[in-house]
């Protein structure tokens, strides 16, 4: 394949050669998995840190967030820097950048080195992230740009999963370091790929970068997402929550209230007036938020009531994941036959039906089996539901401001699965606590301390329940079927949640073939 590609193309003239499109596809969707896979990766290996490091769980989970709060906070000036310097060269930065990351926390003597190694990956990340996407948006042609997105969609909706189920083999089979070496592989098979095939592209840069909406960005989305991950485990009226949370709402408005003075902004915040931008980033906002919780209640269901392995909670899951990675990539073709508008809203109502499968069927004695069916029709409504919602995003913005619409989609992604998590995983420890606790009181000789430790979560009464005598059993039966019982919860909870938004889309969603706007006056 020829390598003379020209520095800097028009915005409008996309690629015309199937094969080089292929290979810029290609090169676009392993970056995006080593990004993706980073973001789960790392939580399989939680006991092994907190043994090499002897650290709590709390330092645990900063290695783990820091680097998807860095990437969050980043990915919207990130993406307007990949727009402006081009989109080519920060791409390769930021695949150096992460690869050299990865291989310091891979190598980390502290936990303080991973951490920051964590940051700086997140840094990379979020200079990879939306460039993936706007290289499609930019160099494929009308016609085939829906099916470049579909498979963009595809990896970042299913890869999670797919990386989680490798980093537990690498975990398995060596040690939590070789996670890193993954990514790493990735990373180094993606510039390979960059070199030879993706063109360079940028906006004419004919103003100043927007340094104060790039910065009360950064605070807006720094100070929600912390506050969504620490909210759940310190209580939301800590002082640590808080804070976050009004220092990111008082941005949040700080942002709005500049962008819309600037002629120029770094993200044009009257374009949500628009029914496919407002309701494309709701349906990623909430189907991502969904689906994050969802996954939270699953591996505990697995491990503490079903009793397996990491790996093998994995494996169950790859069932939905491939199927979500093919609905997304057919979701073009449903598309162009029934509408973007239809074939949203019949996406997120089987995710909903998927969750009221699990929520009406699973059960202690039921397995695996009672919730297969639910994961199987949630995972193809989710696949069917994210493409065209990703694509009414990036078709809202110019095709020169496509960095921009790349780092909006994933900084919606980002935001939902923060939100969903805190928020799922909320009603389920309420409902959990509710249950428990009156099962608890209809046990006798069952000692004060135990019940209250059995009250705190499954898997710590699991534990408890070697000091419960002769009550044992009967306190591992009371655990898991609480649970059960604040999965149930969580599960209508999230169905209630889609069904709500399906009727949104339904009235606003976006409309098929919508014209692409005009840039910006400059």
């Amino acid at each position: 394949m020829s390598t003379d590609l020209p520095a800097h193309p028009a915005a409008d003239a996309p690629v015309t050669d199937p094969r080089q499109r292929r290979a810029i596809l290609l090169a676009a969707c392993i970056a995006l998995m080593a990004v993706i896979a980073s973001v789960s990766g790392l939580n399989v290996a939680q006991p092994d840190l907190a043994v090499e490091f002897d650290a709590s769980q709390s330092a645990v989970l900063w290695m783990i967030n820091a680097y998807t709060i860095t990437l969050a906070a980043l990915l919207l000036p990130l993406g307007a820097v990949g727009d402006r310097w081009g989109r080519r060269p920060v791409l390769l930065t930021g695949l150096a950048v992460f690869g050299l990351a990865n291989a310091a926390a891979g190598l980390a003597p502290t936990a303080e080195v991973v951490v920051a190694a964590r940051v700086l990956s997140g840094v990379g990340a979020a200079m990879i992230m939306p460039v993936t996407l706007a290289v499609i948006t930019a160099t494929f042609p009308e016609g085939e740009r829906a099916k470049g997105i579909g498979v963009w969609t595809a990896v970042a909706g299913g890869g999670g999963i797919l990386g989680m189920y490798l980093s537990a083999v690498l975990v398995d089979v060596e040690t939590w370091r070789w996670l890193f070496v993954l990514p790493i592989a990735l990373v180094l098979a993606a510039v390979v790929l960059a070199l030879r095939s993706v063109p360079n592209s940028r906006e004419p840069a004919g103003h100043r970068f927007d340094v104060v909406g790039s910065l009360t960005s950064v605070v807006a989305v720094l100070g929600l997402v912390v506050a969504l991950h620490e909210g759940p485990v310190l209580g939301w009226t800590a002082p640590g929550p808080l804070v976050s949370l009004l220092l990111g709402v008082a941005a949040a408005v700080g942002f709005v209230g500049w962008e819309l003075r600037r002629p120029a902004p770094l993200l044009d915040v009257r374009l949500f007036r628009e029914p496919g931008l407002a309701s494309g980033s709701v349906s990623l906002l909430t189907v991502f938020g969904v689906q994050a919780g969802i996954f939270v209640v699953l591996f505990p269901f697995f491990q503490a009531v079903l009793g397996w392995s990491a790996l093998r909670s994995t494996v169950a899951l790859l069932p939905m994941a491939l199927l979500m990675m093919t609905a997304s990539t057919l979701a073009p073709r449903v598309a162009a036959r029934i509408g973007s508008r239809a074939t949203m809203t019949a996406g997120i109502l089987l995710g909903a039906g998927g969750l009221v499968s699990m929520a009406a069927l699973v059960s202690v004695d039921g397995g695996y089996r009672s919730v297969l069916a639910g994961l199987l029709t949630m995972g193809l409504g989710m696949g069917l539901s994210m493409t065209p919602s990703t694509e009414a995003i990036t078709a809202a913005l110019p095709r020169e401001r496509q960095g921009v619409a790349s780092a909006l989609n994933d900084v919606t992604r980002e935001l939902g699965t923060a939100l969903g998590v805190a928020l799922l995983g909320a009603v389920l420890s309420a409902g959990y606590r509710s249950a428990v606790g009156t099962r608890l009181d209809g046990l006798t000789d069952v000692p004060g301390g135990t019940a209250d430790t059995a009250r705190a979560g499954v898997a710590t009464a699991l534990a408890a329940a070697e000091q419960a005598g002769p009550q044992a059993q009967a306190l591992v039966r009371a655990a898991q079927e609480s649970f059960v019982d604040g999965w149930q919860q969580a599960m209508w909870a999230g169905a209630a949640v889609l069904a709500a938004l399906a009727v949104l889309v339904a009235l606003r969603g976006p409309r098929t073939g919508a014209p692409r706007p005009a840039a910006a006056p400059r």
